[in-house]
């Protein structure tokens, strides 16, 4: 059972609607559609919106993508889970943009906010759902790519991919992991 949804991103106003911040929008979304305390407490290197009627947490970790771990070892801890019992929510360069990936474990993907977080917590047995942003023309440009903001053409698809990304999450909530894959592993547009 799940019960600590955790979005990927970086803090502050510049990194707001970057692709690498995609984490913190869907964690959003989700936040939104339970219901969830507005107002998030700061506790763990993390903003966190309580869920009491979920018994559930959604954290947006404010280390840093590239220390993520850090913030999900403090949650883990704080709040007594299991690597099993959270859900990280992550942008993914490798799946074209409007795809959407739920898996039970795996590797980082050479992601650096998963690449810390596995280092951290020492294990890849952790769910995560990947959102893909495409790559850049040239590899050289991955940096500046996941840290620029989305196209104005992509916009309407992204809005979507975060409103299906959020329902995603509802339904591993309600029904588990296994039960969800058909519906999360889906191409939006």
């Amino acid at each position: 059972m799940i019960k600590a949804v955790i979005g990927l991103g970086n803090p502050g106003k510049q990194y707001e609607k970057t692709r690498h911040n995609i984490g913190f929008m869907v964690a959003d979304a989700v936040a939104s559609l339970l219901k969830c305390n507005k107002k998030y407490i700061e506790k763990c290197f993390s903003h966190i919106y309580e869920c009491p009627d979920h018994d559930l947490i959604i954290a947006k970790p404010q280390t840093y993508m590239n220390n993520s771990g850090v913030a999900v070892k403090n949650i883990l801890e704080d709040y007594r889970l299991k690597p099993e019992e959270i859900l990280v929510i992550y942008d993914d360069l490798d799946l074209p943009l409007g795809t959407i990936r739920l898996r039970k474990k795996g590797s980082s993907g050479g992601h650096r906010g998963m690449i810390s977080i596995i280092e951290s917590i020492k294990t890849e047995n952790f769910p995560r759902l990947k959102i893909g942003i495409g790559r850049p023309e040239r590899k050289e440009q991955v940096v500046d790519y996941v840290l620029s903001p989305f196209s104005r053409d992509q916009q309407l698809i992204v809005e979507k991919v975060i409103q299906s990304a959020a329902q995603c999450v509802v339904n591993v909530l309600k029904y588990g992991i296994d039960k969800s894959m058909n519906f999360c592993n889906q191409k939006i547009i």
